[in-house]
């Protein structure tokens, strides 16, 4: 089915919205983040929420009009006292009075006699604006409404606050958005009537026009039935998406896998160690979904350091008994030789063949690996992304593990499954993410978890001191390193910034090298890829001691020996990467320490930051704190990757809905999986709404 008919007015260009020519469309399509190529509509409009509300309801006398309130009054105009020529910094004043008392009216650099037009004197005008006062008198600086009494009807007693941009004005935003929720149609309810009455909810169109156009200030509030309602429909919206997804990836395509146990054996007498109850936990939940004929599609959170590359090795045997191949993607080439080395004695040891791939390689060497993936020798294969870009043949793939998966949205899991028509998809993150974000945006997987760390892990004593401790700093340092250590030194910046108070790397390595000399050495991200492996070779080989870096060291990089982290300007870092960088250190058998370098002043969440790290390791902890401090888009990284944002729901106020959504969601399609007839009618409805309807071609016919 195409979109709806009725939707038209909504996904029609903003050109064809009166008041909208080409400028103000340009800006509005830039200001909405509209894809590449594509102009905003009037559904973005629709879409935009406001951040709050002006009251202007309070129409008293001028006697009771009080400091810093916003005040609607009746005046009758006295005179005006136009600036003396050529004095620009000198106001214009109108005079003014009613029953109760006097007020001036306040207009600077006003040129051109609008004022006066405006407010003619002798006749009578409503005013809306904040009291102010200035030599005991009330005024009002720059009225937001001068009316006449016979346009009253047109002053918002009650007016809608947006989010602006450089360029357009709350007006001209008001008349548009007037406009469009004018055309909102009547939309078939997706929502059911038992709900609906229980919470008290309006209709869609009901609730647009209360937030967008409230009479009363409470019908646009965030907690208010009207808005509790949209967050629970761009919920639903979304948990409805990852539920087909979900029915895709396991429509009953995949292959019950087969163990015969001893490939598994193998690999677990291979182990210098025995797995961590959580890690055989994982093992058990993963090998259940490998022998289910259905396509597995799982996340496997675990902190840093909580062992999930072995929980992976043993899904990739278990499959291998079978005799099918698996593949181990990495974000960067870094990680993926990390891995390798990690995976790659082991498999010597179990007899499984193990090749590493990268975009660096030899052209021979590379034709060959790819010649033993094609014929099957390989069982095993690491690499990048890139991996399934490139003309890679598999003889048989059966499993698919990605790390760091948050960087791989919706598409991504679609378009890999691709690649195996049969292949099982498990996926792995270090970033532990809260339960809530997990059902908004994995909600189309099943979900493992690693709490504990493997054994022999050390804890880390972390600390928090103020840059003015330089001094003390460098000396405890250098005692460190001369008994063996080595260490981290991580800025958030690699060069100078003019805009941001902020040592930079590269300041503060030439800072240290005259303390440190040779034994310091410099990372960070506009390195070539090769020269930031050799620093970190070198680094690796203990040839140097100090490492200064910027945040990519965030992910991955393991360096046993070095057992101190000094994270400089720690209050400029979200909490999720504190915890990722501290989770570099801690990592040999040495008690290692983090130390947390701040500028003063602190604000009040950047303490609260600091305080989490210092006071615990744990990372779901860590993270449900930092879902409260700093919201749902920037705790996975999202906000710079684009994946669904919500406009209308707000994880504070809203995320108890999603549970809500989440289980409707999942009913309906158990109920109707086609989405066939009226009620399906509507739940697509709801998807072209909010743009998911990337969805709709995945609804299975019946």
């Amino acid at each position: 089915m195409s979109r709806p008919e009725s939707l038209s007015p909504l996904f029609r260009s903003l050109h064809s919205i009166k008041g909208v020519g080409d400028k103000l469309a340009a800006l509005l399509t830039r200001f909405f983040g509209a894809p590449e190529g594509q102009e905003a509509i009037a559904l973005d409009i629709l879409m935009h929420m406001p951040s709050g509300v002006v009251d202007r309801r309070r129409q008293v006398g001028i006697a009771e009009a009080y400091l810093n309130q916003i005040v609607t009054l009746r005046l009758h105009v006295d005179r005006h006292q136009p600036p003396p020529r050529g004095k620009l910094h000198v106001p214009h004043r109108v005079f003014a009075h009613d029953d109760t008392g006097d007020i001036q009216l306040v207009f600077f650099r006003a040129q051109g006699g609008w004022v006066e037009k405006a407010l003619p004197i002798g006749e009578e005008r409503f005013v809306s604006g904040q009291i102010g006062f200035f030599n005991g008198e009330k005024q009002i600086t720059h009225p937001d409404y001068v009316v006449e009494p016979a346009q009253f009807a047109t002053l918002p007693l009650v007016e809608p606050v947006y989010p602006l941009t450089q360029g357009l004005s709350s007006k001209a935003l008001g008349k548009l958005v007037r406009q469009v929720v004018d055309s909102v149609p009547e939309l078939p309810e997706w929502i059911d009537a038992e709900t609906l009455a229980k919470n008290k909810w309006p209709s869609f169109v009901e609730a647009m026009r209360s937030v967008h156009l409230p009479e009363q200030p409470a019908e646009a509030e965030l907690w208010g039935p009207a808005r509790m309602r949209l967050a629970y429909d761009e919920y639903f919206a979304g948990q409805l998406t990852l539920q087909l997804v979900r029915s895709t990836m396991t429509a009953a395509r995949g292959i019950a896998r087969v163990f015969t146990g001893e490939i598994t054996e193998r690999v677990t007498h291979a182990l210098p160690f025995s797995l961590t109850e959580g890690q055989q936990q994982a093992v058990s939940e993963i090998r259940a979904d490998l022998a289910s004929p259905d396509r597995m599609s799982r996340l496997l959170q675990g902190d840093v350091g909580s062992g999930k590359t072995v929980v992976a090795l043993m899904a990739m045997a278990a499959v291998a008994e079978g005799g099918a191949q698996s593949t181990l993607m990495a974000p960067t080439e870094i990680l993926a030789t990390q891995h390798f080395k990690t995976l790659k004695p082991l498999c010597d040891m179990a007899g499984l063949g193990c090749e590493l791939l990268t975009g660096k390689m030899p052209a021979a060497e590379r034709r060959a690996i790819l010649g033993r993936i094609a014929n099957g020798e390989t069982t095993i294969v690491v690499g990048t992304h890139a991996l399934f870009q490139s003309g890679v043949e598999f003889h048989n793939l059966g499993l698919t593990v990605v790390d760091e998966q948050h960087r791989f949205g919706v598409h991504q899991r679609l378009a890999l499954s691709d690649k195996g028509r049969h292949t099982d998809l498990l996926v792995m993150t270090a970033t532990p993410i809260p339960r809530t974000l997990v059902l908004t945006h994995f909600g189309d997987m099943a979900v493992s978890v690693l709490r504990e760390k493997p054994r022999g892990r050390q804890p880390i004593d972390t600390a928090v001191l103020s840059i003015g401790d330089y001094g003390r700093v460098i000396a405890r340092l250098q005692a460190r390193l001369a008994e063996g250590a080595q260490a981290f030194w991580v800025c958030p910046l690699v060069e100078e910034s003019e805009h941001l108070d902020v040592v930079s790397a590269e300041d503060r390595f030439a800072e240290l090298q005259k303390v440190f000399g040779d034994q310091v050495a410099l990372v960070h991200g506009r390195m070539s890829a090769s020269a930031k492996q050799e620093v970190m070779q070198r680094f690796s080989a203990n040839e140097l001691k100090l490492l200064v870096a910027t945040t990519v060291i965030e992910v991955g990089v393991d360096v046993p020996n070095a057992s101190i982290m000094i994270i400089e300007h720690a209050e400029r870092f979200g909490l999720a990467q504190l915890h990722q960088l501290r989770g570099r250190v801690g990592r040999g058998s040495v008690r290692s320490a983090c130390l947390l370098l701040y500028k003063e002043p602190l604000s009040e969440t950047a303490k609260a930051r600091l305080d989490t790290i210092k006071s615990t390791e744990d990372g779901f902890e860590i993270a449900e704190r930092d879902l409260e401090l700093r919201g749902q888009g920037d705790v996975l990284g999202t906000r710079q990757s684009g994946m669904p944002g919500y406009r209308l729901a707000v994880a504070d106020v809203h995320r108890h809905l999603i549970d809500y959504a989440h289980d409707d969601a999942k009913a309906l399609l158990a109920r109707n999986p086609g989405l066939t007839g009226a009620e399906g009618d509507a739940a697509r409805t709801a998807l072209y709404l909010f743009r998911r309807d990337l969805a709709i071609p995945l609804i299975r016919a019946g």
